[in-house]
């Protein structure tokens, strides 16, 4: 069984999940409950500034679900625990994903309560799945979501992921270089995810390289031996505006070697003064084409801000604070049963209440393509207006893919036609209006009436 690119390693899987899971599907075998079931992961409203969503993580979720499979290794540890009976442990040797998985692609923008996957099985596969499910999604729509507004903010810079080394370990530095690249960022420095994803990698010089030399020109000079046409000297080692200087004069011996610098780091200090000085520095040298990075502690916000000041940037290393979304690092995402054979069902906890049934999300356009509203409505219904799109799409049927996944660069172009067609005043960093999002009329009806059959038969 091949290892699909980025994703988890498969053999052990089955056991990536939350104990409830195993001991609901033991009384579920018990019980003889074997009929259909449609769980819906949404997320729910949230008090952190997130105006909109940006689906990610499906691929690995789909991956997941073609290779389930419980191997004897694990079925020996269940086995250990003394809690599960001899009946479930056998059940578990054959058990294999069997459904259906519709979702929003990768890429699609989304909102709070639409349904951005929804799985059909028998009830013991769709409800096992449950902690992968969210795990995955639920991380990557978070760093997709994030890094998106760091594009946002940096309004045609470039933007480059710098957030390995701070990462929640290493799938979620994987997978912060994906979803990252995904929403528009130029490259990353983790190498791997270059050569797993083809993503571009970029990279320059650590203040270690700069003080091994007993000068700091005779490291610039080292660099640009070994690297002539992509140097990127750091230059705050010591002192900025001492660095720059330091750094036109091997700029200048570049040139007479026929080489050009390709640019300077900033990762300390005012970045908006030192930028504006090291601009100044390089254009009187005759170095105008010598670009200027910064990085160091940068999110949405502070990219903003310098973007707004005309500081002279040319493009932007985002680390920490986009790769593990320091203001918002999670979603109230939750995967939440809608059908069982044949019914469809919901919750009422206060303040968690679940939308049933299997749904669709409607996408409404204006006259312009731009995007006007989403309607949240019954899988079956028909569209609420001609030129409406039905945005969850069947990936998975019988447990096997039924059609080839896009490459990343394919849903970076996806992601880009989204955020185009989204208007401005719904991207605001810290303040921005709500989308409207309302739910179908068949929805709203269908709701209300298993709401009071639930209050008279489950609460009276």
């Amino acid at each position: 069984m091949s290892k699909k690119p980025g994703a988890l390693s498969i053999e052990e899987t089955a056991l990536f999940t939350d104990l409830y899971e195993l001991t609901m599907a033991q009384s579920y075998l018990q019980q003889r409950m074997f009929a259909s079931a449609t769980f819906s992961l949404f997320v729910r409203q949230s008090r952190v500034n997130r105006p909109y969503l940006v689906a990610a993580g499906l691929e690995d979720v789909l991956h997941y679900l073609e290779e389930f499979s419980v191997s004897p290794d694990a079925i020996d540890y269940l086995h250990s625990t003394g809690i599960f009976a001899d009946d479930f442990l056998d059940y578990l040797k054959d058990l294999r994903f069997t459904g259906k998985a519709r979702a929003i692609p990768e890429g699609r923008i989304y909102f709070y309560d639409e349904p951005v996957l929804e799985i059909t099985a028998p009830i013991i596969e769709a409800q096992i799945v449950e902690t992968l499910a969210i795990n995955q999604i639920n991380l990557q729509s978070v760093i997709a979501t994030k890094a998106s507004r760091c594009f946002w903010a940096a309004q045609g810079r470039a933007v480059v992921d710098f957030s390995l080394r701070r990462t929640h370990g290493v799938d979620a530095g994987m997978k912060a270089a994906r979803s990252s690249y995904m929403v528009g960022f130029q490259s990353t420095s983790n190498v791997l995810a270059g050569k797993t994803y083809g993503i571009p990698v970029s990279g320059t010089m650590a203040h270690a390289y700069v003080t091994s030399f007993e000068r700091e020109i005779e490291s610039f000079r080292a660099f640009a031996k070994s690297f002539p046409e992509t140097s990127v000297f750091l230059l705050d080692t010591y002192d900025t505006i001492a660095g720059v200087t330091k750094a036109a004069v091997v700029a200048n011996e570049m040139e007479t070697q026929g080489h050009r610098l390709r640019g300077v780091r900033l990762d300390s200090g005012d970045l908006l003064e030192l930028s504006r000085r090291v601009r100044q520095t390089l254009d009187e040298a005759g170095l105008n084409y010598v670009l200027i990075l910064v990085s160091g502690g940068l999110d949405e916000f502070e990219v903003e801000r310098l973007v707004q000041a005309g500081a002279p940037i040319d493009g932007f290393g985002v680390g920490t604070r986009m790769g593990v979304s320091g203001d918002a690092p999670w979603l109230d995402m939750a995967y939440k049963l809608v059908r069982y054979d044949g019914r469809p069902v919901l919750k009422l906890s206060t303040g968690k209440v679940s939308l049933a049934d299997e749904k669709q999300v409607f996408r409404l356009r204006d006259s312009e393509q731009r995007l006007r509203g989403d309607v949240i409505g019954l899988a079956d219904e028909p569209l609420p207006e001609p030129g409406a799109e039905a945005l969850l799409e069947i990936f998975m049927e019988e447990g096997g893919l039924i059609r080839p996944l896009p490459s990343l660069d394919e849903l970076r172009g996806r992601f880009q036609r989204d955020f185009v067609a989204l208007d401005d005043r719904f991207k605001g960093l810290k303040k921005a209006n709500k989308y409207p999002v309302r739910l179908s009329r068949n929805l709203r009806r269908l709701q209300k009436t298993l709401e009071r059959e639930a209050e008279e038969t489950e609460i009276a």
